[in-house]
């Protein structure tokens, strides 16, 4: 099914619309909001040098910086009297980022949650239960609003109590799950531990999966716990570029669609912050084309992926960005080495004696830095055979060593050891620089 004309355009109508778009949106940026301004004015810019699609190249970038260095509302570029609601990131450290909707914005950011829902298979038919925390975050309003915008019945469950989430869903016959992958495979499992069987005793059949990224890995355990009884899709999201609906998963697993009337996606080397040939690897960076309050212009995501311009097995004509492959600003440099926690991962969800769970530590001593890192096995019986896990140690080990370059330690712990969180995992502690 699709829920737009917009998602099924040729490619000239599509870049004639964010033209249009675009021009409009540097406008507004230039005239109302005096830090895009400036920004313009260093470069030499102005709004009627952008004349072509290809010319977004010549506007400056924007961060998560300008957001912290213009808190609250420094970005705006309409009245207070005219925001209908205000968001922030969930950041710990520094100033949030926060974000306004007009009506206008609510109405685009509902209208592009739905497209995702029904990509991912959703129907008004159905009951979606929202594992998200309801509050400044995003994504759980995003959701909520999108699925209700298509005559979905909504249960607001929010996070935590998991053996109460299981209950609704069993009891309410929760067809889709709202989650990230984290928590979806966390539910899964205690289903399974409460003597369930998951795809006889639930009414399940989809998986809108977003806050973090969902692997391979996750995906194949997941359908191995639902035994190939749910779709699981995953979608992409940022609170400063609108909250969840950017890009999402169809029913053909083949990338997540953008929804290009909405939102202008290019690839740049985050290094010399060039714009790369298509097809290339590299730094999503992201211009909102329609969003009132807050005209964003090439922001920087620090997300790193590819985007896939062919038309899709699912009849949508808009461009696909991969799965992500890390991030430009998750780097940690362990003994002059730049590491990414994702180029570990590749190496965990690649060994079958391990699941999707692992925690890596950055640590000091005597000016050395060391990486411990933590896995959990998949099967306890394991546990029993020293000269295993003795082999199993240095796979990870070696693995590990052949993509990063440095040793690190490794510590193998029963199956369930390490904590599961509701929201995003949080994976790396780097303790540096509490010692």
């Amino acid at each position: 099914m699709i829920w737009a004309k917009e998602e099924m355009m040729p490619r000239a109508e599509i870049e004639a619309i964010q033209l249009e778009r675009l021009k409009k949106q540097v406008e507004i940026a230039y005239n109302k909001v005096k830090p895009y301004r400036v920004k313009m004015e260093e470069a030499k810019l102005r709004p009627e040098d952008i004349k072509s699609l290809k010319d977004v190249s010549k506007l400056p970038f924007v961060t998560k910086e300008d957001f912290r260095a213009n808190y609250p509302f420094g970005l705006f570029a309409v009245d207070r009297s005219d925001i209908r609601r205000l968001h922030a990131s969930s950041g710990t450290t520094g100033k949030p980022t926060v974000v306004g909707y007009t009506e206008n914005d609510m109405k685009s950011w509902t209208e592009t949650v739905s497209r995702i829902a029904v990509m991912g298979g959703a129907s008004s038919k159905d009951t979606a239960q929202i594992c998200f925390g309801y509050g400044m975050f995003t994504g759980a309003l995003g959701l909520h609003y999108g699925l209700e915008n298509m005559g979905i019945d909504i249960i607001p469950s929010s996070v935590g109590n998991t053996k109460k989430q299981i209950m609704f869903m069993q009891d309410f016959g929760t067809t889709i799950l709202v989650a990230t992958p984290s928590y979806a495979l966390h539910i899964a499992e205690v289903i399974k531990q409460e003597g369930f069987v998951p795809a006889k005793d639930f009414k399940l059949r989809i998986g809108l999966l977003g806050g973090e990224a969902l692997s391979d890995k996750m995906r194949y355990e997941l359908n191995e716990l639902w035994e190939g009884s749910v779709l699981f899709t995953q979608n992409y999201g940022m609170s400063e570029l609108n909250g969840p609906g950017i890009s999402g998963e169809c029913e053909e697993i083949a990338g997540m669609h953008i929804n290009e009337d909405h939102f202008l996606a290019e690839i740049i080397d985050p290094n010399t912050l060039e714009v790369l040939p298509e097809g290339s690897e590299g730094e999503l960076v992201i211009t909102c084309l329609t969003k009132e309050t807050i005209p964003l212009l090439r922001y920087r995501t620090r997300d790193i992926t590819s985007l896939n311009y062919e038309k899709c097995r699912c009849g949508r004509t808009t461009v696909r960005m991969e799965p992500l492959k890390g991030r430009s600003d998750d780097m940690l440099l362990i003994r002059g080495v730049n590491v990414f926690p994702s180029q570990i991962e590749e190496v965990l969800l690649s060994i079958d004696e391990i699941g999707s769970n692992y925690e890596i530590e950055v640590n000091r001593d005597k000016h050395m830095d060391n990486m411990l890192v933590r896995v959990e096995l998949t099967d306890y019986d394991l546990l029993d055979s020293f000269s295993l896990l003795e082999q199993l140690e240095k796979r990870i080990k070696f693995g590990i060593r052949e993509i990063v370059g440095i040793d690190a330690t490794i510590k193998i712990l029963a199956p369930r050891s390490l904590k599961r969180f509701e929201g995003k995992a949080k994976r790396v502690l780097d303790l540096r620089d509490k010692n």
